[in-house]
């Protein structure tokens, strides 16, 4: 038996994953740079441009999921179904957005470049 989640609470679910997946793999990167003896500031700021796509996809819960989500939608002429993984895609974008401005105020890395 297959439970779904309401769509508020997959909704919110979705901006807080690809959040905390940007910011925890920013951090912890950074972490690891001040360990080697790297900048560990200038580190941070650059995962969190790289994390961005892939906090997007942990917080929408893989590609193919939402591939085959698209498809059903499309072909099977279920546009609720594609308006609301549109509307996830864009919650996880908001996330992966704040989390990289969160980062940028934190570290003021785009002031030197």
């Amino acid at each position: 038996m297959i439970l779904k989640e309401a769509f508020f609470p997959a909704f919110l679910n979705s901006y807080f994953i690809a959040l905390g997946v940007l910011l925890g793999g920013s951090l912890i990167g950074g972490l690891g740079s001040f360990l080697t003896g790297q900048a560990p500031l200038t580190t941070i700021f650059r995962l969190s441009d790289s994390l961005r796509i892939w906090a997007i996809v942990a917080a929408i819960g893989g590609t193919f999921d939402a591939v085959y989500t698209f498809e059903r939608g499309i072909f099977h002429g279920e546009t609720k179904v594609v308006l609301k993984q549109v509307l996830f895609i864009l919650s996880a974008l908001g996330g992966a957005q704040t989390g990289a401005m969160l980062i940028s105020w934190l570290t003021q890395e785009h002031l030197s470049q």
